[in-house]
């Protein structure tokens, strides 16, 4: 009969065998995984199969990054693709925009490209309001062209034909929204983007608007320029739309202090005497009628308010301060609320 002690020594060396074994299995594991990994990141190029354009919406999660890449057949494993981004901690780093991948791009290529921000088109931003010499800045500030190219383009090159009559220059027709812009394209290419856009944003009818407002359609978008600048509501910005024309058929001046900012080379927080003695044809204290170009590239809602109007008798508004106007039919009334609003 055996000892205590050989009982003991035998279970001792069975725990070791075992212990050695999970050891040797969880190495084998280990090494299966790294070898999968590395292949999966590293060597794989069976996708894409061909050249492959795909899309980062602005704003994406890195998980929906991943499922715009898998459903454009991008990428081999989703999972050793999120697994590198992971480890690399870029993951967060993702450029948004539109990416070109030629065809077989192991995962470590794909990663670095939509991290170094190597896209084919960019998104940027043009907000309601914006005069075509911010527009210039901001298509610059996206890397897609110079400046100072754009502000000769959209102000001194000529303007399009908008209802019959030929505008002036771009300001007002360079319609503001969010576009993925190709990188390659040329500044008269972009400016042709965002005319187009703005053909297709004006109302279906506004020939007829137009005519029954008894002004020219460039007219009215100019209107819609000032309604943009003066507006901050848009529920508003019909009423609004309907002092300037009630003005207008009265031979009023306007006295819009945006127009006279609009020559104004940066921003003025208060419109002084001095300015209001400028000869520019944009004082509409001093210049009765529209300004002789739009003043900023209004949005869908002020060109809506524009070609349709409300109906009302109001000639007056002042800003409350809160985003809305005071609106008043008569000089006391509006005094009044001046009084009240801008104390």
């Amino acid at each position: 009969m055996a000892s205590p002690q050989a009982a003991v020594n035998r279970a001792g060396r069975a725990l070791v065998g075992v212990a050695v074994a999970i050891v040797l299995g969880v190495g084998v594991i280990v090494g299966a995984a790294s070898l999968w990994f590395r292949d999966a990141v590293y060597i794989d190029r069976a996708l894409p199969e061909h050249q492959t354009d795909v899309v980062i919406e602005r704003g994406s999660t890195f998980s929906q990054v991943v499922a715009a890449l898998n459903d454009k057949r991008v990428l081999t494993s989703p999972l050793a693709f999120r697994l590198l981004a992971r480890l690399r901690h870029v993951d967060s780093d993702v450029k948004a925009g539109e990416y070109r991948f030629p065809a077989h791009q192991t995962s470590d290529e794909v990663l670095r490209r939509l991290v170094r921000g190597e896209q084919f088109a960019v998104w940027v931003t043009l907000p309601e309001g914006y005069t075509a010499r911010e527009i210039a800045q901001a298509l610059a500030a996206r890397a897609l062209g110079d400046a100072s190219t754009y502000e000769r383009i959209f102000l001194h090159e000529g303007g399009i034909t908008v209802g019959g009559r030929r505008t002036r220059n771009l300001e007002g027709y360079l319609f503001p929204s969010t576009y993925l812009m190709p990188i390659d394209d040329t500044p008269d290419r972009v400016a042709r983007i965002l005319t187009d856009e703005f053909q297709r944003e004006l109302p279906r009818d506004a020939a007829a608007c137009a005519k029954r407002l008894r002004r020219t359609i460039p007219e009215v978008v100019t209107i819609a320029s000032l309604v943009e600048r003066e507006g901050k509501a848009d529920d508003e910005r019909p009423l609004i739309a309907s002092v300037i024309y009630n003005r207008l058929r009265l031979g009023m001046p306007l006295e819009i202090d945006a127009s006279i900012e609009y020559t104004f080379p940066e921003h003025h927080d208060v419109i002084t005497k001095r300015d209001l003695e400028s000869d520019s044809p944009y004082n509409t204290y001093r210049h009765t009628g529209l300004p002789p170009t739009p003043i900023a590239s209004p949005g869908k809602p002020s060109l809506d308010a524009a070609f349709g109007p409300a109906r009302s008798d109001y000639l007056f508004y002042v800003a409350k301060g809160d985003g809305h106007h005071a609106f008043a039919k008569t000089l006391a009334e509006h005094n009044a609320n001046v009084a009240r609003y801008l104390k």
